[in-house]
């Protein structure tokens, strides 16, 4: 076992992060299979056609308000999550990695500063819960949710929007700028899948997101120096893995990006017409490749929990066995 496989969570955590993961994976696909009605046709079709698409994004949005109210208690009404609010707020050994980070980054500096090593090899205590770079794509992850958690609210009647915002151009430019957010909260969500899925020394999952610090053991048994980073071996299929992902994550960021600005079906009107056909193959190929990242996404989040269920059993089947006695017995209870 290396510092990598230390669980850094709490079940708490774990949890909410597969949950709400779920949730944003059925937001995507059925917010973008109305944005992309033309690309994503078969998509639209599985989930019943616009309506259905419809019924799914709503009922994906009611599912993450509830998320977050109930991370919110969570976080103002148990001491495991004031503390972990104390955990994710900047400290000034943030600003001092961002700034040797920029010096490392022209020369300047020799190596990285501790706050900034998440996957650099270190051990359990020297490096952070959450680097600064972490902690920020928790606060960018967080108001974009926020955003888009009010925007969908008030689009979720059109009319009402229109009430509100006065006029209809306002109102289509609000729901624009929902469709906007989800565009670059996209974009995030790709990049997350393709660093913590297929890091060198991570891939295909990072075991620490799934598997609790409760049910990983914090310190080694032996006495071999180092971290164990170093006893890893490349796994084979990394290399065209990564590449093909890495790839396909670009192309779909850019086609999402591109589409977005030149389909003009967003918001669609409530009867879709499947078959118009897409003006660019490419394009369609392209944002296809985003969806298939999405997906994949999906699949690694199943593996991963499905990972935090064998090793449960493991540990359960480990504790049963009876204790071996140095004479090769087995040690008596006192019961």
């Amino acid at each position: 076992m290396t510092q990598l496989d230390h669980g850094k969570f709490s079940k708490m955590t774990t949890t909410f992060h597969t949950l709400l993961a779920l949730d944003v994976f059925v937001l995507f696909f059925s917010g973008y299979s109305l944005m992309f009605n033309d690309e994503l046709w078969w998509m639209v079709n599985l989930m019943g056609g616009a309506q259905g698409v419809s019924a799914v994004h709503r009922i994906a949005g009611g599912g993450l308000l509830a998320l977050i109210v109930f991370w919110m208690l969570m976080m103002l009404t148990t001491d495991t999550g004031r503390g972990n609010f104390r955990e994710i707020l900047p400290s000034k050994g943030d600003f001092d990695a961002f700034i040797q980070d920029v010096q490392f980054l022209l020369g300047n500096a020799d190596e990285r500063h501790p706050n900034a090593r998440q996957f650099a090899g270190g051990t359990a205590d020297e490096i952070p819960l959450l680097t600064y770079i972490g902690k920020g794509v928790v606060f960018i992850f967080a108001i974009e949710l926020t955003l888009l958690t009010i925007s969908g609210i008030l689009i979720w009647s059109k009319t009402g929007v229109m009430e509100i915002m006065a006029t209809k151009t306002a109102a289509a430019a609000f729901v624009t700028f929902h469709g906007l957010l989800g565009v670059i909260m996209l974009m995030g969500v790709m990049f997350h899948i393709f660093e913590h899925g297929f890091h060198p020394a991570l891939y295909p999952v990072e075991v620490k997101a799934f598997i609790p610090k409760s049910m990983i053991p914090e310190d080694h048994d032996d006495d071999t120096e180092g971290t164990g980073i170093e006893l890893l071996e490349l796994a084979p299929s990394w290399n065209m893995a990564s590449t093909v992902v890495g790839a396909m994550t670009v192309i779909g960021i850019v086609s999402v990006l591109l589409g977005s600005l030149f389909d003009e079906g967003y918001p669609v009107p409530r009867e879709i017409a499947i078959g118009g056909g897409p003006t660019d193959i490419l394009l369609t190929v392209g944002i296809n490749m985003g969806m298939f990242v999405l997906l994949l996404g999906l699949v690694l989040q199943m593996y991963g929990n499905l990972l935090r269920v064998r090793w449960q059993k493991q540990l359960e089947q480990e504790a049963s066995e009876p204790t071996t006695a140095a004479d090769g017995g087995h040690v008596e209870s006192d019961d």
